[in-house]
């Protein structure tokens, strides 16, 4: 089943993904209620990242979608800065957040960004974020925070503030299912999922203010967990819409921030993700790299070595919890929807 962009400009070059692309769906569709689902994408990454992000949420929604119809639309907040190429993509497939103050929608997913600021409350897009998280209580029936946004709603909702790692928490990780919640079903007692961020949320202090952990692990601490209410918030502290070489392309891009003196120490490598003859070549290229600690060295970066034998292992765990998270919300709307028929329907019709 395609999967709808709403935008009037569409169809567009769909970059690395297959996505079947229009820009209405047929009549037949739209008459059955239960045939789709209206999407929201709060895309808030920064413009190096900000199209491949895009691609990677829409390429998990279309191959979660199944035999559900998604339209899915695109949205900014204020506040995050962007570059004259990044507004201008903006400007051209995204609208503004604002106008989703006026409407509801089935579901919304709010990206996370790079921090720039110690205190997420001191973000240039703070007050734009908290409006929206206040907006998806009252107007979805599910919302799904991503990474930095997790954060960002656990401080805004709840007041917890998040805390920071001694090290990145970066590569690939596995978490045990500490529930048999609906999300999870036909997942297996242990699932793997990328993780990229310098702080967390410890989990005791998520349970004492009334979230449910999901899944989690000693070693990278807390993955997926909720928060019931109204809408029912979704939260992961990684990253499933991941693609296989993501991690890849985040090392890279680290390793030329050292060379390039924008910090301090030189990456370590992802955790659980490259093959050991990969790990040797990158080990050696790293010995020369804080030798010389020169920019001209990356493009003797060992490329070749990627992406052959890196895989996705976590792509079809993915695809389930946004299958069953799809599956929920097309119930839960049914169910509106039969209540306003039975409401609606005259007693004196009733057999």
């Amino acid at each position: 089943m395609p999967i709808i962009v709403d935008d009037p400009l569409f169809p567009r070059k769909p970059s690395k993904t297959a996505l079947q692309v229009c820009t209405v769906p047929p009549p037949t569709q739209l008459q059955d209620h239960r045939a789709g689902l209206t999407i929201g994408l709060v895309n808030n990454m920064p413009d190096s990242a900000l199209e491949s992000t895009e691609n990677q949420f829409l390429t998990l929604i279309e191959e979660a979608a199944e035999n559900l119809l998604v339209q899915v639309q695109l949205y900014s907040i204020n506040g995050v800065p962007r570059s004259e190429r990044g507004r201008q993509h903006i400007c051209r497939y995204y609208s503004d957040a604002r106008k989703l103050f006026s409407r509801r929608l089935d579901g919304l997913i709010v990206t996370g960004t790079e921090p720039r600021a110690p205190d997420l409350a001191d973000e240039p897009y703070w007050s734009s974020l908290t409006e929206l998280i206040d907006w998806a209580q009252r107007n979805t029936v599910s919302t799904i925070f991503s990474c930095l946004a997790a954060h960002a709603a656990a401080l805004h909702l709840d007041g917890i503030r998040r805390k920071s790692l001694p090290e990145k928490r970066f590569g690939v990780f596995k978490h045990r299912k500490y529930s048999d919640h609906w999300l999870l079903k036909g997942a297996p007692g242990r699932t793997a999922t990328p993780h990229s961020r310098w702080n967390e949320l410890q989990g005791a202090t998520l349970t004492s203010s009334g979230y449910n952990i999901l899944t989690g692990s000693s070693k990278a601490g807390v993955d997926l967990f909720i928060k019931p209410g109204k809408s029912l918030f979704v939260f992961f502290q990684g990253h499933p819409e991941y693609e296989a070489g993501t991690l890849w392309r985040e090392y890279r891009r680290d390793v030329g921030r050292f060379l390039r003196g924008e910090q301090p120490r030189y990456p370590s490598l992802p955790n659980d993700y490259f093959s050991q003859t990969t790990v040797r070549a990158l080990q050696e290229f790293r010995s020369r790299a804080e030798a010389q600690r020169q920019e001209q060295l990356l493009s003797e970066f060992p490329v070749a070595q990627m992406p052959s034998g890196i895989a996705a292992t976590w792509r079809e765990q993915a695809i389930r919890t946004y299958r069953n998270w799809f599956t929920y919300m097309a119930a839960q709307r049914e169910r509106t929807e039969n209540r306003r028929f039975t409401a609606a329907w005259p007693a004196s019709a009733t057999p």
